[in-house]
C-alpha cells in the first residue's frame, strides 16, 4: 500500500512540474504581447503576395497589430503620446507575418514603411480640357 501511494505521489509531482512548464510558456508569451501592444517592443510586419511569393509592404517600428475579419489594423507610436493608424485588407492571395526585433538599437520612434514599387500597377494620369 505505501508503495502505490509513494507511486501516486510520484505522479502527482511530476503532473505539477510538466503543468508548471505549460504555465510559464502562456505566461511569456502573454507578457511578450502585452508588451508589444504597449509600443514597447520593436516589431517588422510583411504582407506578402502568396501567389508570387513577393513581399507588397512592411512596416518596421513600435506597433500594435489586431486582425479584425479580413483586414489588419496597425497602430504604431511614432513619437511619445502620438500614434498613427494604418489599415491593410488581406484576401485570399495575402499573408502576413510579424517579427519581434528589439534589441536591434534603433530609436524606440523608428517608423518606416515600405511599399514595394515593383508590386504597384502604374497608373497615368491625363486630363482633357
Amino acid at each position: 500500500m505505501k508503495k502505490v501511494i509513494a507511486l501516486l505521489l510520484v505522479l502527482c509531482m511530476l503532473l505539477v512540474c510538466l503543468a508548471g512548464c505549460s504555465i510559464q510558456s502562456k505566461r511569456v508569451s502573454y507578457n511578450l504581447s502585452k508588451e508589444a501592444d504597449n509600443f514597447n517592443i520593436t516589431r517588422r510586419l510583411v504582407v506578402i503576395n502568396a501567389r508570387t511569393d513577393k513581399p507588397v509592404l512592411e512596416v518596421i517600428g513600435n506597433l500594435s497589430v489586431l486582425k479584425d475579419g479580413g483586414d489588419l489594423d496597425i497602430i504604431i507610436e511614432v513619437a511619445p503620446g502620438q500614434y498613427k493608424k494604418h489599415f491593410v485588407n488581406l484576401n485570399e492571395w495575402t499573408i502576413y507575418a510579424v517579427e519581434d526585433i528589439s534589441g536591434s538599437g534603433v530609436s524606440p520612434y523608428h517608423y518606416e514603411i515600405n511599399f514595394l514599387p515593383e508590386m504597384l500597377v502604374p497608373i497615368e494620369f491625363t486630363s482633357s480640357y
